[in-house]
């Protein structure tokens, strides 16, 4: 692969109209901002992260999450920057790297726009609502790719349509981003057939056209029939994520008091060594209050981890331009910044996403999601009906619902459930249950 086709301003759906006029804001930093003033950015604040919507205590939801996915993102991109123009001097191709901060960010902003309502369990629970519950009856009326989609929804795949897709109303090309941001959106190019057992893939059937374009454009190389390169800077947004999840599930855990002060204290002290982790006791030996001593600490962490992160994409750059296999970034770091990341992965399996208030939210949301699809999927299936008649009426008129195929009628639920936020889904719920009426 080459940065210069890997990092392109070229718009999906505004091709015709793409022009190589230079401006103060680059197109990059316009998606950015196209993303920070869009609806379905702003839905993420209702929506759950791991934890329950913050109650007294203040803890993350997925918007807070991509944000801080997003600055992590762009700091590691600094970093790997710097290296880069260090290790190569020429001005050109430094005028074509400077954007990467930019994309990057913008992709981790983007990264969980289509995750369902009530954390990864609401994919789960689409998921298995084909595969265990009433839609396996739909499947001998659907493709095995379509069918695939659907017992193996995905929120990645999930936002890569809500950027790309045109939707009732919409223009063409949905959000109209350029190529680049698209191409380090998509952390799983493959489609669903190409699943494997973890269920991950980047894009549906109806948006592989989509991607085919961008990839080709951007000479993403395919690999075999439906499995794609990454592009490189689909592992600098991984690894932002992946940072920024497991460190902060920590510091959210400790606010709940699910784990100590002396439990959190000690994980994110194993990231380092003497005399540094010396120095980080006596700076919170200056402070009183146990949430300031963590985050100071996590700020410490994050920090490590993004110039190791960045020194670590720079040594597999040449492995990552050939399409070869290389991991995720945060597994081929030093050896005790691997150990005491694995160790915070350890500790949120068997401490934090077992917690009661997080098994209690996947519960509710399992019988939530449950009951909208199936009163949605009667809806659109059996149109004639006089109950379906009614609820129609009310589904908001950017998703078909009357679209000509089985297949779209589907996605058009999809899209309206995953859309929702977690607060949406229950007031829904209850209305449609008949436990909540609109005042007389």
């Amino acid at each position: 692969m080459d940065w210069q086709r890997l990092i392109s301003d070229r718009r999906l759906g505004l091709e015709e109209w793409h022009d190589e006029t230079t401006q103060m804001r680059s197109d990059f930093q316009r998606d950015y901002d196209r993303m920070i003033f869009s609806s379905p950015f702003r839905r993420m604040q209702n929506k759950t992260q791991v934890f329950p919507l913050p109650g007294s205590v203040f803890v993350h939801n997925r918007l807070t999450h991509s944000l801080e996915v997003s600055t992590v993102g762009r700091s590691i991109s600094r970093e790997v920057l710097m290296r880069l123009y260090n290790q190569n001097s020429d001005p050109e191709l430094y005028k074509i790297l400077q954007h990467i901060p930019d994309i990057v960010a913008t992709a981790c902003l983007c990264h969980d726009l289509g995750n369902p309502p009530f954390g990864h369990s609401g994919e789960k629970t689409i998921s298995t609502w084909f595969s265990e519950g009433p839609g396996r009856e739909l499947q001998k009326y659907l493709s095995l790719k379509q069918w695939a989609d659907l017992i193996n929804f995905e929120g990645n795949a999930n936002s890569f349509r809500l950027l790309t897709h045109q939707f009732v109303g919409r223009r063409k090309g949905g959000f109209a981003m350029t190529y680049s941001t698209l191409g380090t959106l998509v952390k799983y190019p493959w489609t669903s057939l190409n699943a494997g057992e973890k269920g991950k893939f980047g894009f549906f059937e109806s948006e592989e056209e989509s991607y085919r374009k961008v990839a080709e454009w951007l000479g993403i190389p395919e690999l075999q029939d439906g499995v794609f390169a990454r592009h490189p800077l689909v592992y600098l947004m991984e690894a932002a994520d992946d940072i920024c999840y497991q460190i902060m599930d920590i510091e959210d855990a400790h606010r709940l008091s699910i784990l100590s002060t002396q439990e959190a204290t000690e994980a994110l002290l194993a990231f380092f060594e003497e005399p540094k982790r010396s120095k980080l006791q006596r700076g919170m030996a200056h402070l009183d209050d146990p949430n300031e001593k963590i985050s100071y600490l996590r700020s410490n962490v994050i920090g490590s981890l993004v110039e190791h992160t960045a020194d670590s994409f720079v040594h597999n750059l040449p492995a990552i331009m050939d399409a070869l296999p290389v991991g995720a970034l945060v597994d081929l770091n030093p050896p005790l910044l691997r150990e005491a990341y694995k160790a915070c992965s350890e500790i949120a399996f068997s401490r934090i996403y077992c917690a009661p208030s997080v098994v209690d939210v996947d519960l509710a949301g399992n019988r939530i999601i449950e009951y909208l699809l199936d009163v949605l999927m009667e809806a659109v299936l059996h149109p004639e009906k006089n109950y379906s008649q009614l609820l129609l009426t009310k589904m908001p008129r950017q998703y078909d619902f009357n679209a000509s195929t089985l297949y779209g009628r589907i996605q058009a639920v999809l899209d309206h459930v995953s859309g929702m936020t977690d607060v949406y889904a229950l007031d829904l719920f209850r209305k449609l249950n008949g436990h909540s009426l609109p005042a007389v």
